[in-house]
C-alpha cells in the first residue's frame, strides 16, 4: 500500500491542513471566521483571534491553545472557529484528549457551525494517529467517510477493502465518492483490492466508472499491463479502448500501444494509437511501424507522429527517398513546423533537385515556415522559371524580416 500519495489525494481535499493551505479556514484571518451569527465583534474578541492566529504561524501552540480559549469564552461571533483552532492547536501540541473533548464541545454548542466538517476531519487524524479504531459507518459525510476508511487502508486493509467494495456498489454513493475510493483501491497490492479494480475496469460498475477505473491504472504503472491488455482485446467499445490507449500512455508502456497501431481494425482508433506513439517520444516503434504499414493514410498519421516525437531525421529521409508521392508531399510538408535547422539543407536539395512542381512549391512553403530567408533569396536569384521565381518573392514579401525587405528593395532597384 502506497500510504503517503493516498493520503495525499484523499486528505488533500478536505482534511485541516487543506483547508490551511487553501485559505478556505487557515490558519485564521481578521476575516477568517466562517460562523457571522452575531453582527459585530468586540475588539477584544478580535484582537485576542489576531494573537491566536500570530501563535498558530509561529507554531507556537500553547499559547495558541489559551488565546482561542479566551476568544471561545466570549461566546462571540469568533467562538466557533476559535473552538476549531483550539482542537487544532491541541492536536499539535499532542494533547489528543483535550482536542477530541474540544471538539465535542464544538458540536454541542455550534451544531450548524460550518467547521465541523473540518473539525469531523481533525478528529478522525487525531483516531488514526493515536491508534484508536476508526469506524467509516458511523460517518454521514462522504469526505469523512472515504477518510475514515483511508485510515483503516493503512492499519487494518483486510476490513478496509470491503467498505471500499461497499462504497462502489452502494447506488446512494456520489459517483465522486465512488471514484475517491477506486483511487484508494487501485494503490494497494492486495488480491482482493486487485480483484474488485478489475472488476469495475471490465465495466461490472457502468462505463462512467469502468473509463476512470481503466485511467488509475494507468497511473499505476506496469503493475496492472496484463488487465489492461485483456480489457482491449476484449472490448468493442471505442471509449474503453481509447481510455486503455491512454493508460498506456500514462504507464509508459509503449509496446502495447504499437501492437494496438498495427492490429486495430478501427481506424480512427489505430491513429489515435500512432498518435500516442509520438507523444510518448516512441522513434523506433514508429520506425518500425512505418515499415510494415501499406496504408498512406497510416502513413500520413506516422509522419505527424514523427514531428511530434522530434524525430526530423526520419522526416527529412522519408521526404527525400519515399516513392509514394503524396507521402513525399506530406513528410516534406512537415519539415516545416517539424524539421527544425536540420531539415533547411534538405529543402533546398528537395527544390533544387524536384523536377514536380507541386513538389517544389511546398518546399517554399516549409521555407518560409522555417522562416529561412537566406535561403528563399539564394534560390529566388537562381531561379530561370518564372512561375517559380514568382513563387518565391511572393513568400519573401510577406516574411517581414529585415533581409527579405532588402531583397524587395533589390528587386525594385533593378
Amino acid at each position: 500500500m502506497k500510504k503517503t500519495s493516498t493520503l495525499i489525494f484523499i486528505v488533500g481535499f478536505f482534511s485541516p491542513l487543506a483547508v490551511a493551505q487553501n485559505g478556505n479556514g487557515g490558519p485564521p484571518t481578521e476575516s477568517g471566521s466562517r460562523n457571522s451569527q452575531a453582527a459585530s465583534p468586540s475588539g477584544g474578541e478580535e484582537q485576542l483571534y489576531k494573537e491566536g492566529t500570530n501563535d498558530l504561524n509561529d507554531s507556537q501552540w500553547q499559547q495558541a491553545v489559551e488565546k482561542f480559549s479566551e476568544v471561545a469564552a466570549i461566546k462571540g461571533r469568533r467562538a466557533d472557529a476559535a473552538l476549531y483552532w483550539k482542537a487544532y492547536s491541541l492536536n499539535k501540541a499532542g494533547r489528543r484528549v483535550e482536542a477530541e473533548s474540544t471538539i465535542a464541545e464544538l458540536r454541542h454548542d455550534f451544531p450548524r457551525s460550518d467547521w465541523l466538517k473540518d473539525a469531523g476531519a481533525l478528529e478522525l487524524q487525531i483516531k488514526q494517529r493515536s491508534g484508536q479504531a476508526v469506524d467509516p459507518g458511523h460517518e454521514s459525510d462522504e469526505d469523512l467517510k472515504l477518510l475514515a476508511i483511508n485510515s483503516l487502508m493503512n492499519s487494518e486493509p483486510e476490513r478496509a477493502i470491503p467498505l471500499l467494495q461497499g462504497v462502489l456498489t452502494n447506488p446512494n454513493n456520489s459517483t465522486n465518492l465512488k471514484e475517491r475510493a477506486l483511487f484508494v483501491l487501485v494503490q494497494s497490492d492486495s488480491p482482493q483490492a486487485a480483484q474488485i479494480i478489475g472488476a469495475v475496469a471490465r465495466g461490472q460498475s457502468g462505463p462512467d466508472l469502468q473509463v476512470r477505473a481503466i485511467r488509475y491504472l494507468g497511473i499505476s504503472g506496469s503493475r496492472h499491463l496484463k488487465l489492461l491488455e485483456d480489457i482491449y482485446a476484449a472490448s468493442s467499445d471505442a471509449n474503453v479502448k481509447r481510455a486503455v490507449l491512454q493508460a498506456y500512455m500514462t504507464a509508459g508502456a509503449k509496446e502495447p500501444v504499437l501492437v494496438a497501431a498495427r492490429g486495430e481494425k478501427d481506424a480512427e482508433l489505430r491513429r489515435s494509437a500512432i498518435h500516442q506513439l509520438g507523444a510518448m517520444g516512441a522513434r523506433e516503434e514508429l520506425r518500425q511501424l512505418y515499415g510494415s504499414t501499406s496504408s498512406t493514410e497510416d502513413k500520413e498519421a506516422i509522419l505527424d507522429a514523427f514531428g511530434i516525437a522530434g524525430d526530423s531525421g526520419e522526416l527529412i529521409h522519408i521526404a527525400t527517398t519515399e516513392s509514394d508521392r503524396r507521402v513525399r508531399e506530406d513528410a516534406i510538408r512537415r519539415l516545416g513546423p517539424f524539421g527544425g535547422e536540420k531539415a533547411r539543407p534538405a529543402l533546398v536539395e528537395i527544390y533544387s533537385n524536384e523536377k514536380d512542381p507541386e513538389l517544389r512549391r511546398v518546399a517554399i512553403q516549409s521555407l518560409f515556415i522555417q522562416g529561412d530567408a537566406t535561403d528563399l533569396i539564394a534560390l529566388a536569384r537562381k531561379e530561370t522559371d518564372h512561375e517559380m521565381k514568382r513563387q518565391l518573392v511572393e513568400q519573401l514579401s510577406i516574411m517581414g524580416n529585415k533581409e527579405a525587405r532588402d531583397y524587395m528593395l533589390e528587386i525594385l532597384n533593378k
